[in-house]
């Protein structure tokens, strides 16, 4: 049974097999021809491996935290989500945004109308469709009050970007405000010192609080984008590429009239025993969506 389990646990190509990943026949196979076992079958070897949580026919998607100052980084952001700065309680004329774009949003115009659901069958959308352009969809959370800011854009950009700081610095009570911390990631559109300079020259009340490299988890904007494209853009069925500004715009106000707050858990405290961890020994950090 041990050996088994270990042979589970090992990747196909140390063994020089030509798999990705090991199936419980595969397991059965490998066993048999390398002398562990003269025979056994795929329900035992199952039946062994669940006894442990051991399912080497499934993966998840990772990536390491290579910035070198990840924990300070990433603890200003569990700050700010925690209404703290530089070890103050932030004010209440002090704000909180989370900004990203979300990329290539296409119109996509089905070739035979979609039906709707009815008894005993589900919805049926058309797998064939004409691609009618596609917008760059930029976003900003008030993460403490659930507001959004959004807009189309043709394409993601410093300028593009520029837009969305002034679509929503030059209203209340941004304007007046006595700081408003973005935090970003280091995407093209708002990278380093020079979107740090340019933001700040712009709105001195602004201040540009930039995470960690491959750190998307930690940006609350990201948690909207999923459910942006859970609830307004799948299936992806629209009749021209306006339909589509219109649907993200739409579901902003949708959005606001019944969001609160995420309920974000994840602090310090936590971020300290995961970087021990890592640091310990090279664990991975999961990639969000």
């Amino acid at each position: 049974m041990v050996q088994i389990k270990a042979l589970a646990c090992e990747l196909p190509a140390t063994r020089g097999l030509p798999l990705s990943r090991f199936s419980c026949a595969d397991i059965v196979r490998e066993a048999q021809q390398c002398g562990i076992v003269a025979r056994i079958s795929d329900t035992t070897v199952w039946r062994w491996l669940h006894e442990d949580a051991i399912r080497p026919w499934q993966h998840r998607t990772w990536i390491f935290p290579r910035d070198p100052d990840f924990a300070r980084k990433a603890g200003r952001i569990l700050d700010l989500y925690a209404k703290q700065w530089e070890g103050k309680r932030l004010r209440c004329d002090e704000f909180v945004l989370s900004t990203d774009e979300k990329t290539s949003i296409q119109a996509r115009v089905r070739k035979y109308p979609t039906s709707p659901p009815r008894p005993h069958c589900h919805t049926r959308v058309e797998h064939e469709y004409a691609r009618a352009g596609a917008w760059a969809y930029l976003a900003a959370l008030d993460v403490h009050r659930a507001k959004v800011f959004g807009r189309c854009e043709k394409t993601t950009g410093i300028d593009p970007f520029s837009r969305l700081v002034d679509q929503v610095m030059r209203e209340t009570p941004y304007r007046d405000a006595r700081r408003v911390f973005w935090i970003m990631d280091n995407g093209s559109s708002h990278r380093g010192q020079p979107c740090v300079r340019r933001l700040t020259e712009a709105y001195p009340n602004l201040v540009p609080v930039h995470g960690p490299i491959h750190a998307s988890w930690l940006n609350q904007i990201e948690i909207y984008f999923s459910i942006v494209q859970r609830k307004a853009l799948t299936p992806n069925d629209f009749s021209c590429l306006n339909e589509v500004e219109d649907r993200l715009l739409r579901f902003q106000e949708h959005y606001e009239s019944m969001a609160t707050p995420f309920d974000w858990r994840f602090t310090r405290n936590d971020l300290a025993k995961l970087t021990k961890k890592f640091l310990a020994k090279p664990v991975p950090l999961r990639l969000a969506a």
